[in-house]
């Protein structure tokens, strides 16, 4: 179990893999195959929606204040000298996301533990060998999860759908995603097992962070907001099918996911369109077709020139929450989750990524777990748009969720250390 900041000593591979993976953290800004120097911590921020404030304005005055060039993202990138920061691992949680934009926040986490807003500063590391938990098995060989527990039963999920299909009757909203979550007891060593999760073929944002009583594993494969030389890109993910032939040809040719999606990358382009330079918005990618483990999704890639003096705190306003795990309107949206989902998302469909001197990328936590002292926490879901069938809305989270339960657990027959 998690018991304290000893046993959560921070242990850096790479830019988001924050104590964690001998894998490729962030490959936008990654060469395949290079070796990242050795990273340590300098500073951090942790911070929850009751400590009141503003989560975005405190992280772009946290990293300010470290020495990362956030007050204005259209300024050309630069080296960091020798006695400046590398960069930061940010994560922002989807409450903190909604508190910033003064949008309903949803029901309490079912995970406290884990913060709403870390930031960590990191600098080069004299050790070129840091500790590093290995990607199998806890120091013991002793890991073991228990069975998991349903915040709601899949009739509850599928009532929760028709609740969302009756909101867009009336016009309140034209989509909103409907998350549910499940925890299941653990034994022995988390960390190892969130590094399996971070391995998940297609987890673009595949990583691990860590603090005292708590630990959050992404797999995600969907960009909520990069930055490079000033223009900022977003690639939302909308649409679901198993990753075979018929597959790919329903997700091609099913209206449903395509006005789904098509919902989302408008709301995506409205979004950019708040901190834009007039004019400059642009769908690059349509409803491309890509691999997540074994199902394809559908995603889109949609960027603009970043308004001159832009910040980040004004930046993560305008593209927080994520509009693919929302809705729209979004705030409406926000609304139908807060009264409707049975837990708060916790560490889920927030923002995990990186911010350096270079730029920024930040993933959206989907296909991602938390850890407190006890339990194991999950969430999956997806749009609802009026077309949704509750019981395939139902079987889509289900199949989105396997592969994260599959690879926390581990290997077939693991027993509960004695």
């Amino acid at each position: 179990m998690i018991r304290g900041e000893s046993t959560l000593r921070m242990r850096h591979i790479g830019p988001l893999g924050v104590g964690t993976l001998p894998v490729r953290p962030l490959a936008s800004r990654t060469v395949t195959g290079t070796r990242l120097p050795a990273l340590r911590e300098r500073s951090r921020l942790e911070w929850r929606i009751t400590d009141g404030g503003d989560p975005t304005r405190l992280l772009e005055d946290f990293l300010a204040h470290a020495g990362l060039p956030v007050r204005d993202l259209t300024a050309p990138p630069r080296t960091p000298g020798p006695d400046e920061p590398a960069g930061a691992t940010v994560y922002l949680s989807a409450a903190a996301a909604a508190h910033a934009i003064g949008a309903p926040t949803g029901p309490a986490s079912p995970v406290p533990a884990v913060p709403d807003l870390v930031a960590v500063v990191h600098e080069p590391a004299t050790d070129p060998h840091p500790d590093r938990p290995t990607a199998a098995g806890g120091p013991t060989g002793g890991w073991w999860l228990g069975p998991w527990r349903e915040s709601w039963t899949p009739a509850q999920h599928a009532a929760a759908v028709e609740q969302a299909r009756t909101a867009i009757a009336r016009g309140d909203i034209y989509q909103v995603n409907v998350v549910g979550h499940a925890s299941a007891d653990y034994t022995g060593d988390p960390l190892p097992a969130l590094a399996r999760l971070a391995t998940l073929p297609g987890a673009r944002y595949g990583g691990v962070l860590q603090g005292a009583g708590w630990a959050i594993g992404c797999a995600s494969p969907e960009t909520l907001v990069e930055v490079t030389a000033g223009r900022a890109t977003t690639r939302p993910i909308k649409g679901t099918r198993p990753a075979t032939a018929t597959g790919r040809a329903e997700l091609l040719a099913s209206p449903k996911e395509r006005a789904e999606h098509v919902m989302i990358v408008d709301l995506e382009r409205n979004d950019l369109a708040r901190v834009a330079k007039t004019g400059t918005v642009r769908v690059d990618e349509l409803y491309g077709i890509r691999r997540w483990c074994d199902l394809w999704q559908a995603e889109s890639v949609v960027s603009a020139d970043l308004a001159d003096g832009c910040g980040l705190a004004e930046l993560l306003r305008a593209v927080c929450p994520g509009g693919s795990v929302t809705g729209a309107p979004k705030h409406a949206a926000l609304a139908e989750i807060a009264a409707h989902e049975p837990v708060g998302r916790g560490a889920s469909m927030g923002a995990l990524g990186w911010i350096g001197p270079d730029g920024i990328d930040l993933g959206l936590t989907i296909r991602t777990a938390a850890v407190d002292a006890d339990r194991v926490h999950v969430w999956a879901g997806g749009g609802i748009t009026w077309g949704s069938d509750p019981d395939a809305e139902v079987a889509e989270a289900a199949a989105k969720a396997a592969p994260v339960r599959a690879a926390l657990a581990g290997p077939a027959g693991a027993r509960r250390p004695a």
